[in-house]
């Protein structure tokens, strides 16, 4: 019999200080340390959805909208956007708070598919209960980002590994490149 969880059932909020370690060059917290603590809240979230083992297998749409102050609160929220077979897409949102003021900054969104890993080939990840109309647009959205991602390998992989050296050199000369081979 088929499982079904709500989207509530995965939702993950996490809040951690950034702390002076995290700085980067220019005073602000490196990019690096939110996709790690984001990869980290992802992970909860799908484990929390299929109560199993999960892997990252992409991370896609990163974008970084305001830079994150050191002495800020990061909070991440996160939930499990789409389902497939053995997959999800996990959608998280970062907020940033400044301390003293208490005014909330978004500061990134991003989207990472995690693949649940089983010794059983026949398990599924349990289906989603779709309760809100934001929920159906998040799953839609999350099908449109399963498409288009197949379609990219696929161009990609009959635009670059069937054709020869030469008709690629002829498709990137006009780009800002230089050859030095």
């Amino acid at each position: 019999m088929e499982r079904f969880k709500t989207v509530i059932e995965s939702e993950t909020i996490f809040t951690e200080l950034m702390v002076p370690g995290y700085a980067n060059f220019g005073d602000k917290v490196h990019g690096g340390i939110i996709l790690s603590i984001m990869d980290k809240v992802a992970y909860a979230t799908a484990v929390k959805h299929c109560e199993g083992y999960v892997v990252t297998i992409g991370v896609d749409a990163v974008e970084f909208h305001k830079p994150v102050e050191i002495g800020n609160l990061l909070t991440l929220k996160s939930r499990v956007n789409y389902v497939g077979r053995t997959s999800m897409i996990v959608g998280i949102r970062a907020e940033s708070t400044h301390i003293k003021t208490g005014e909330i900054t978004h500061s990134n969104t991003a989207f990472f598919t995690m693949n649940m890993k089983s010794e059983n080939e026949h398990d599924r990840v349990p289906g989603l209960i779709l309760q809100s109309q934001d929920d159906i647009r998040r799953f839609a959205e999350g099908l449109y980002m399963k498409q288009i991602g197949s379609e990219k390998r696929k161009i990609l992989k009959s635009d670059f590994i069937e054709k020869t050296q030469e008709e690629i050199l002829a498709q990137i000369a006009s780009e800002r490149m230089q050859l030095a081979m």
